[in-house]
């Protein structure tokens, strides 16, 4: 599957009108991933709970980008034709900066307590379908992690040892969207938040895969 970005705009159709009406469930979609709409999910619809929860995760990213951005810019500009050196030190220099801007970061801080059960419960609905099987085939197939690498920790750079794993697209689907900045992965049976820009581990949810 093609490396693309999907940018951070988390579909969750919530009306909070000025009367207090409660978030309205996301909308349903049977269509196949390369045909359905962005706007809708393959899984669903949301319940009330679920599209709040989901929408505090997507204030949480957004605020991690904010951050991330900032500190970027802060940066010296990269030349134009930069060398694979250049690159890695750059890399490196943000990743120590975000790391210290976020020193007390802890799993949880982006996937919410409340969100993590959700995000759950959209995975199982997914590897419980008819393509389920197959879609967890394909993941493990890259997943390859050796179990040092699977005991993850928030705001840690990413082991550069492990191969980015693919997702599929009725996985990317199902998600709340990202960024440019940011990727989701999959290392052991956990769904990572990684930064892609300073190679960092921004947050995790163990156990998301099927057994």
């Amino acid at each position: 599957m093609a490396s693309s970005y999907v940018v951070v705009s988390l579909v969750l159709a919530l009306s909070a009108c000025a009367g207090g009406d409660k978030p309205t469930a996301s909308p349903a979609t049977t269509r196949s991933p390369s045909s359905a709409p962005a706007t809708e999910r393959l899984v669903g619809p949301l319940s009330p709970a679920d599209a709040q929860a989901l929408a505090t995760m997507n204030d949480r990213l957004r605020d991690y980008v904010d951050l991330h951005t900032k500190i970027e810019r802060s940066l010296p500009k990269m030349p134009k034709e930069a060398t694979p050196q250049q690159i890695d030190k750059n890399q490196r220099a943000l990743e120590k900066l975000v790391r210290e801007a976020r020193a007390t970061a802890k799993p949880g801080d982006i996937f919410t307590p409340q969100a993590r059960p959700v995000i759950k419960r959209l995975l199982a609905s997914v590897f419980a379908g008819p393509d389920g099987k197959q879609l967890k085939a394909s993941i493990m197939d890259e997943n390859q992690a050796p179990p040092s690498a699977a005991k993850l920790t928030a705001n840690s750079r990413y082991p550069d040892s492990v191969p980015l794993t693919s997702i599929p697209p009725q996985v990317l689907q199902t998600l709340p969207k990202l960024t440019e900045d940011l990727e989701y992965r999959f290392v052991g049976d956990s769904l990572i938040l990684l930064d892609v820009h300073a190679h960092l581990i921004a947050d995790f949810i163990e156990d998301v895969l099927p057994q």
